[in-house]
């Protein structure tokens, strides 16, 4: 089975509805992972301006 991300936040999602950001539109066609556990010391997550620790697709189609 596929695992489906947002589109708008692209975190990678279990459920019919996004945690971050309310959204249900999601998608199966993503590229490369990132792991974000503590966005506030992360310059990865700063750049890409996450602020929420999870696992998030690179590129969300």
């Amino acid at each position: 089975m596929k695992r489906k991300v947002c589109k708008k936040c692209k975190l990678f999602v279990k459920d019919s509805v996004c945690p971050i950001c309310q959204s249900s539109d999601f998608s199966e066609n993503w590229q490369g992972r990132l792991y974000v556990v503590d966005p506030n010391v992360s310059e990865v997550a700063k750049k890409a301006e996450i602020q929420n620790k999870g696992e998030y697709a690179i590129k969300a189609r």
